[in-house]
C-alpha cells in the first residue's frame, strides 16, 4: 500500500504528484501490460539481447 503523509498546509496537487512517483516506481503498470500477453522464452531472450547491443552501443559512442 502506498502512503503519502500530507502535512497541514501543504498543496494538494503536491501530494498528488508525490502518489503517481511512488506509484511508478512500484511497476505495477508495466507488469500489468507484459501480462496482458504471453511472450515466448526465446523471443524475451532476444528482445533482451538487443537492448544489451543498443546500451553497450550508447556507452561507447559516449566513450568517444
Amino acid at each position: 500500500m502506498i502512503v503519502v503523509p500530507v502535512k497541514e498546509g501543504e498543496n494538494i496537487e503536491r501530494a498528488i504528484k508525490k502518489f503517481k512517483r511512488k506509484f511508478d516506481k512500484t511497476g505495477v503498470i508495466k507488469e500489468l501490460r507484459r501480462r496482458q500477453q504471453f511472450d515466448k522464452p526465446s523471443e524475451v531472450k532476444r528482445i533482451q539481447k538487443q537492448h544489451a547491443i543498443y546500451v553497450q552501443q550508447l556507452h561507447a559512442h559516449d566513450d568517444m
